[in-house]
């Protein structure tokens, strides 16, 4: 057999890199936007990435995100003895976050914005002289996230104006972009995931459903790239103790691997498969072009 197998041509050798990235602060502050700034995602083809979910998919359709702080200033008083002398900073945070709730009537279906009261005050005796909020703004493409902002705040603006505080506004340092598909590099890790048992969700369910926000999205946007999403033997809800109980479990390692093992091959056929790859960069370009047109439109 070994004498079989040295007679037959041999592939031509290919030079390839592989980089093992470890992208910390995705939750806080987006890590991969310093790393992209920093030229970490320079000269490569392709990059891959899995989240643990509830399902198997190739791809689920990861929003844009912009969070903000909102800090209101007003005057203390005494609140029983002469509350009029005061200019009451928790009235704005409530007047803000109840506009918030009124505007939903005119959202999108898509839009997502949820947030804290953070500060609202130190004693019930005293008119908060300060409040502060903290919000995040999700919506599912850059150019929606945009009008969503201007809309959320004027909300926060017109709380200001109607108490009489000054309101200071101060967005994130890096705003998490939308993931954008690649179709094919989605349709070879489906071909693999399902030569391992892989059962992936329908397309309607992908097409209908709404993910999270991650800064892998600012990636997909420099370099062509696939974020999976995995199934780890658990029906809990990510960001639970419950979720986190089973992902650190025995069991879900089977998940993890297998999905590695599939990532692992739709690499190699990337590697070996020249006219894939021009095909995920074909697909890069047209998703991107699509995407910057659309965000110059508005």
């Amino acid at each position: 057999l070994k004498a079989a197998l040295e007679s037959l041509p041999q592939p031509a050798p290919v030079a390839v890199q592989i980089t093992v990235l470890g992208t910390p602060a995705e939750e806080q502050g987006g890590g991969k936007i310093d790393l992209i700034n920093a030229g970490a995602f320079d000269g490569l083809d392709v990059v891959f990435m899995a989240h643990p979910s509830q399902e198997n998919a190739a791809y689920l359709p990861d929003v844009a995100e912009h969070d903000v702080t909102v800090k209101y200033y007003g005057k203390a008083s005494h609140a029983a003895a002469y509350p009029w002398e005061g200019v009451n900073a928790l009235d704005a945070a409530v007047l803000a976050y109840n506009n918030l709730s009124v505007l939903r009537q005119q959202m999108k279906p898509t839009w997502r914005v949820h947030g804290v009261i953070k500060n609202g005050g130190v004693k019930p005796n005293i008119i908060p002289s300060y409040a502060e909020l903290e919000f995040y703004l999700r919506a599912p493409s850059r150019q929606d996230l945009a009008v969503l902002t201007e809309k959320v705040e004027n909300c926060f603006k017109a709380a200001a104006l109607a108490t009489g505080c000054k309101v200071e506004i101060k967005g994130g340092e890096n705003d998490y972009y939308n993931v954008l598909p690649n179709k094919s590099l989605q349709k070879v890790y489906k071909e693999n995931g399902k030569k391992l048992g892989i059962e992936f969700i329908s397309e309607d369910c992908i097409l209908n459903g709404l993910s999270g926000s991650t800064d892998f999205g600012n990636v997909t946007f420099v370099v062509p790239g696939l974020h999976p999403y995995f199934y780890i033997g658990s029906d809990a809800l990510n960001h639970t103790e419950q979720y986190t109980e089973a992902a650190g479990s025995q069991n879900a390692q089977f998940y993890a691997l297998r999905t590695a093992k599939a990532l692992a091959m739709t690499a190699l056929d990337v590697i070996f498969k020249p006219s894939l790859l021009e095909e995920v960069r074909e697909d890069f370009r047209q998703v991107k072009l699509k995407e910057e047109g659309q965000i110059n439109a508005v």
